[in-house]
This record gives C-alpha cells, sequence and structure tokens, in this order.
C-alpha cells in the first residue's frame, strides 16, 4: 500500500480563518515527529490502495480519548467538525476513516505493542509543558433560554455575539490546562 502524504498546505484549511480550537493549541504543544518515528513499523508497503496515515489515525484516536467518543461516533465527528480533521490533518474536502478503520489501526498498533508507548509518548510531552487534558464529551447541544433565572442546571450564556441569555450550557470538551 501507498503511503499517504498529508499537509496543512495541501488540506483546503491554508488561508482560510478559522478560530482557534483547543486542539489547534494542543496539536502545537507536541513534536509530533518523534511520535511519528515510533510508527514508523504501522506505515504499509508501497503495493495496493493507499492506507489512512498512522500519525493521523493516532491523533484521530487521541481524540476519541478527550471526546470519549466510540469509533462511530469518531467516524461521524471527523466528517462534521473541522478542529478535528484539521488535528488528525485530514483535507477538507478528503474522505475520512470509516469506524472498521480505527478498529483495525487500534489492534494494529497493540501488535506491535506500541499503544502503551504511543500514549506515554505524547502525555510525558504534555506534561512536560506543565500542560495536563481534561476530558469531556462531546454533546449536541442546542441553547435553550430557561424558563426561570431560578433553575439550577442553566447559565448565563453568550453565543456568536447575540445577548447573553440564561440558558443550558453548549459542550464541554477537552481544554488544555496549564499549571
Amino acid at each position: 500500500m501507498a503511503r499517504r502524504s498529508i499537509g496543512q498546505e495541501q488540506l483546503g484549511f491554508a488561508g482560510r480563518e478559522h478560530a482557534a480550537s483547543s486542539l489547534d493549541a494542543l496539536a502545537s504543544l507536541i513534536d509530533w515527529s518523534a511520535v511519528d518515528a515510533l510508527l514508523n513499523p504501522l506505515y504499509p508497503a508501497s503495493k495496493g490502495e493507499p492506507a489512512w496515515p498512522p500519525l493521523a489515525m493516532l491523533k484521530a484516536l487521541l481524540v476519541s480519548i478527550w471526546y470519549d467518543l466510540s469509533d462511530v461516533k469518531l467516524a461521524e465527528a471527523l466528517d462534521d467538525r473541522a478542529s478535528f480533521r484539521r488535528f488528525c490533518e485530514f483535507a477538507a474536502n478528503e474522505a475520512t476513516p470509516e469506524r472498521t478503520a480505527f478498529v483495525r489501526f487500534r489492534r494494529l498498533h497493540v501488535a506491535h505493542k506500541l499503544d502503551r508507548t504511543l500514549f506515554e509518548v505524547v502525555t510525558l510531552q504534555l506534561r512536560s509543558k506543565a500542560v495536563t487534558v481534561k476530558t469531556g464529551t462531546l454533546v449536541d447541544a442546542t441553547i435553550i433560554a430557561s424558563a426561570s433565572e431560578s433553575d439550577g442546571d442553566a447559565r448565563w450564556v453568550k453565543h456568536k455575539g447575540k445577548r447573553a441569555v440564561h440558558a443550558s450550557r453548549p459542550m464541554s470538551a477537552p481544554m488544555p490546562i496549564r499549571r
């Protein structure tokens, strides 16, 4: 299989303005070349259909852990969320892996005994910069005005320049936390 080569210039995101996400911040804190070097045994042979890049697949698995996503939900989120695509380095107009690709990749890196090592390398890099990742759950959320300001589950929310309303909170997400 041929090795896919992807980079931000080729992704269809270069030159586009986008709000920086917590994943963009995390991506810039990690030396991905060190991680990619560990993934070299997983790069496929040069024959056949191009495989998903192991580094992109590992980044997707990190996203699934940080956002508590099943393989099905991860595949859907990669299809839908630009910040996830940028983090994993998938092009804006490129197809993304289906759920079974994540299962196969997870089995492959476990078979090569890289599962613990890969996650430790990422974690140690973040720890060395005094950063921990607070995990969250990705939730479809619509801001719904509360019927009463005494609603204990609601908070004051302001979204996209609109006036603040007492409402349910939008989604929680992993955030880099500096100590």
